[in-house]
């Protein structure tokens, strides 16, 4: 396989597209954003990740990749595209699968005999099989792969990604690969391509198996997270130190509970758990009540704020509501990246801007400028102008230049949601 296209230029498409030509690999990126085509093009990123511009722009450089608004023909095609969800009749979210459907499309005009297929996105399970009846009812001229039988033309695998926000280029490389192959044959295939420089175990099961993997680790991890977001709401009610609490827990040999926070963000954590309980609504209980407690955490915070603002103007009954002011610390959904997707700090900062009662200014080190939805409604300031300026200070991502702060001085202010000031 000597050239690879890439399809969705995102946060795993184009480490992924970048690591491939550092391998060898002819790269063909491709996005439907013809900003993200010409900035990769000029060798640049649109990304923040350690490492990832100086990655990219050796391998744009060395002519081993380039990125396009149109596929083309390749021997492999990578679908790294993002598989959001909307709110179903049910009233749950649903996953909207439009962009895998449009990826597919876009891939059939040029797939030849003995192409590869791979599909990363995180998807439903049935949906690698689904994608082969698509690919076939548009190529009847190809024969595409089935169980049971080892005549194909075309070979289809499922293998999520399963890489940390932060630690993208290191865990491509390091990390185990589950490969789900609609036959072992296609599995097969996929693992050759992934072994070009994958140094973790490739472990070979089906296609179905593959989906419910990626599934079953982010769901595992949003039921821990939300008993412990569960235990902050319990513990603030009957006035215990969460962060103590944890901490003293943790000291049994069999108990590692997680740490609280303001909820759940990402494009993983906070979106796949769905997808199990769309497919077994009346089974994944557990699951979709993780789901409701990471996603009423945001909600609370504000709740919180709003108490803070209303005891501030109790104290000084001659200011204004506009002349309190609230330092929002963090946008992103985790700390030290520029990552916004679920972000539930984001999701605070627009509700408390919605209030319209107090001025709201915002430190997040990761990004130039806010989102579009905050602009006119917030300032983006830096860390120490804030904290001198701000009544109240909302501590929403554990940023490092957040844990290296001497908060000692202003600790009466603070609402911790990270516990990185209240320990």
């Amino acid at each position: 396989m000597k050239t690879i296209s890439i399809i969705g230029l995102g946060y795993i498409g184009l480490p992924t597209a970048a690591m491939f030509a550092a391998h060898g690999v002819q790269v063909i990126g491709v996005d439907i954003a013809q900003t993200v085509v010409h900035t990769i093009n000029r060798g640049e990123t649109h990304l923040a990740e350690p490492g990832l511009e100086a990655l990219v722009s050796s391998a744009v450089g060395s002519g081993m990749l380039r990125a396009t608004t149109v596929v083309e023909a390749s021997d492999a095609f990578l679908i790294a595209v993002p598989t959001p969800f909307v709110v179903g009749v049910s009233g749950n979210p649903e996953p909207n699968l439009e962009h895998v459907v449009d990826a597919a499309n876009s891939i059939a005009p040029v797939l030849k005999k003995g192409d590869l297929i791979i599909l990363e996105s995180t998807i439903p399970i049935g949906v690698t099989q689904k994608l082969v009846e698509l690919l076939s009812s548009a190529r009847p001229d190809l024969l595409f792969p089935r169980e049971g039988s080892d005549q194909v033309d075309i070979f289809v695998a499922h293998c999520p990604e399963r890489v940390l926000p932060g630690c993208v280029l290191h865990e491509l490389v390091h990390n185990d690969r589950v490969i789900g192959g609609i036959t072992s044959r296609c599995a097969m295939r996929a693992v050759e391509l992934y072994r070009v420089f994958v140094e973790g175990d490739c472990i070979v099961t089906n296609a179905k198996t593959a989906e419910m993997v990626k599934l079953v680790e982010n769901s595992f991890r949003d039921v821990q997270i939300a008993f412990a977001n569960e235990l902050s709401l319990i513990c603030d009610q009957i006035n215990i130190d969460v962060w103590e609490l944890i901490s003293l827990a943790n000291r049994h040999p069999r108990v590692n509970i997680l740490q609280p926070g303001p909820g759940v963000g990402g494009h993983c954590i906070a979106v796949d758990p769905w997808f199990i309980v769309n497919e077994t609504p009346d089974l994944a209980r557990i699951i979709k009540m993780a789901r409701l407690v990471n996603d009423s955490k945001p909600a609370w915070v504000t709740h919180k704020v709003r108490t803070a603002v209303d005891q501030v103007r109790q104290v000084h009954p001659n200011k204004s509501s506009s002349e309190v002011v609230v330092a929002c610390l963090g946008l992103s959904f985790k700390a030290d990246v520029d990552d916004l997707r679920e972000s539930p700090a984001l999701e605070i900062v627009m509700n408390i801007a919605k209030m319209h009662d107090c001025r709201v200014v915002v430190v997040e080190p990761n990004v130039v400028e806010i989102p579009q939805a905050l602009q006119g409604r917030v300032e983006l300031l830096d860390l120490h102008e804030a904290v001198a300026e701000a009544e109240i200070i909302v501590l929403l991502v554990d940023h490092h230049q957040f844990k290296s702060f001497d908060a000692r001085k202003i600790a009466s202010k603070v609402i911790d949601t990270r516990g990185i000031w209240s320990c």
